[in-house]
């Protein structure tokens, strides 16, 4: 296991990597080149190992085997962000566009050793403008600004960082790597926490960048619009990642195609398993028997040809066995059972609710068992406040709202921070723990059910699942979402616009 860092042409090598979670690879065998050049999306369902690759290749976690060479400016947006004490806007800023002021610095330094005429001041001139060149550095802090900006991030540059939501520490972070210098990014999830003009930004901002990125998302639309090269961690026959050109498209056929030929080999492989059974028990049966050849046949032949077909049977087995091709593992899903809803009238009702600073539109709605509602509205219009206060997390300034008094309410919180704190949790993806607090509040057999942003963190197929099990509830449903797709399935609900869209 080896990491170089080199200052020169930013590019990262993968050769033969292997990771492990809990002591199980998952991800075994991967050659790849990430460079200036690469548009490239990383797929697989929740715990395949997306966010732990994306950790290997930024230099936070050292893989068990194999070796990630670097060269050049790195960036990484993660999934999950620590709260650091003291840090502000501003440092955060600072950091992501550190190369492009010390440039300039150097570069205000040269020319004042230039017009005193020091000895080699051109030659240092020279060199720190064309730096300068190279970063873009006079446009470095219009850049985070526009970024920050245009994806609804805290522009006050004295703000700590820690008086941020996760949204808010999230859209900073990622203005910071979209706008900063870095020549490759990384990006875990960088639509978790964007509404649709942030969308748009980040669409367009990796559509026109000069430098590359590898992207982790469980978006489709932007995973068709940016994803030129798809590397799949599901699980294959061979058990390595596979790499599938010709963007979201060439993706999906490569994938069906893959799928089809690992299905006919496992079934071609079953089949030789059975010719050789039974020509291993026809083999023993004549040992049994006291089968002998036709008169006329060798001596040594009648004694040994049994025997020897018995073990060349036998070792062709092993053979097989040595390189078993293991059962096409089924896609992951999410199983989600109905139950029925035993409280009469209206469950959830609210009455021109606002909340003071962050609730400003006021919202009425009613809701019987079986009714759903879509909330939409633009980062900080207050979608979340408002499921805080339709639950009973949060009191309301202004308006009322009414629950039933028998009625049991579910809630799914918009991060899913909790599970992590037990060492199963810890075990877990983010994906996965995410999954596993949605099903947890379904078994509970909820009369309301209160989903704030579900599909965070959620493996693309999942939310497939997730759709057609709201659709199927007979529980009353509130959805707060900004994700694209879900927002299509659901366009036949009734919605409530908060702010506007």
């Amino acid at each position: 296991m080896s990491r170089t860092n080199r200052a020169r042409g930013a590019q990262i090598s993968v050769r033969e990597l292997t990771l492990t979670r809990t002591g199980r690879p998952i991800v075994s065998g991967l050659d790849l080149t990430v460079s200036t050049d690469s548009r490239l999306a990383i797929v697989g369902e929740n715990g395949a190992g997306k966010s732990t690759l994306l950790a290997a290749l930024a230099g936070v976690l050292a893989p068990q085997s194999g070796s990630i060479v670097t060269h050049g400016r790195i960036a990484v947006a993660e999934q999950e962000l620590p709260v650091v004490d003291g840090r502000t806007v501003d440092d955060a800023i600072a950091f992501a566009i550190a190369d492009s002021r010390r440039a300039l610095d150097d570069l205000d330094r040269a020319a004042a050793e230039l017009a005193d005429g020091g000895r080699g001041a051109g030659d240092r001139y020279a060199d720190a403008l064309d730096r300068s060149t190279v970063l873009q550095a006079w446009d470095a802090e219009r850049r985070v600004t526009t970024a920050l900006e245009a994806l609804g991030a805290e522009t006050e540059r004295t703000r700590p960082l820690t008086e941020l939501s996760v949204g808010q520490r999230y859209r900073v972070r990622l203005a910071c790597v979209l706008g900063g210098d870095a020549e490759i990014l990384l990006l875990d999830e960088p639509t978790n926490h964007l509404d649709a003009q942030g969308l748009d930004f980040l669409t367009e901002n990796l559509r026109g960048r000069g430098g590359g990125y590898a992207v982790v998302s469980h978006d489709r639309r932007l995973l068709a619009d940016v994803g030129e090269t798809f590397l799949d961690l599901d699980p294959s026959a061979d058990g390595r990642p596979r790499l599938y050109g010709g963007g979201y498209e060439g993706y999906r056929a490569g994938r069906a195609a893959e799928r089809e030929r690992w299905e006919q080999l496992h079934l071609a492989q079953k089949a030789e398993a059975g010719r050789l059974r039974e020509r291993l028990q026809e083999a023993q049966n004549r040992l049994v028997t006291g089968w002998r050849p036709e008169k006329g046949t060798g001596k040594h032949q009648r004694a040994s040809r049994a025997p020897g077909v018995v073990r060349t049977v036998k070792r062709r087995q092993e053979a097989m066995d040595a390189q078993a091709v293991p059962v096409p593992a089924p896609p992951a899903r999410l199983t989600v059972p109905t139950h029925p809803v035993r409280v009469g009238g209206t469950l959830l009702a609210a009455d021109e609710v606002t909340v003071a600073d962050r609730l400003n539109t006021p919202v009425t709605l009613s809701l019987r068992a079986g009714e759903k509602l879509v909330v939409s509205g633009p980062n900080g219009a207050g979608k979340s406040t408002l499921l805080a206060v339709l639950c009973g997390r949060l009191t309301p300034s202004g308006g009322t709202v009414r629950r039933h008094s028998a009625a049991r309410l579910g809630v799914l919180t918009q991060e899913t921070e909790a599970a992590g704190e037990t060492k199963a949790g810890r075990e877990l993806s983010v994906g996965q723990r995410r999954r596993l607090a949605l099903l947890t509040m379904l078994a509970e057999e909820p009369d309301v059910i209160l989903l704030d942003e579900p599909t965070n963190h959620l493996a693309m197929a999942l939310v497939d699942d997730l759709t057609e099990a709201l659709r199927r509830q007979s529980a009353a449903v509130v959805v707060a979402t900004h994700d694209r797709a879900l927002l299509e399935a659901l366009s036949d609900w009734p919605r409530v616009s908060i702010g506007g869209d």
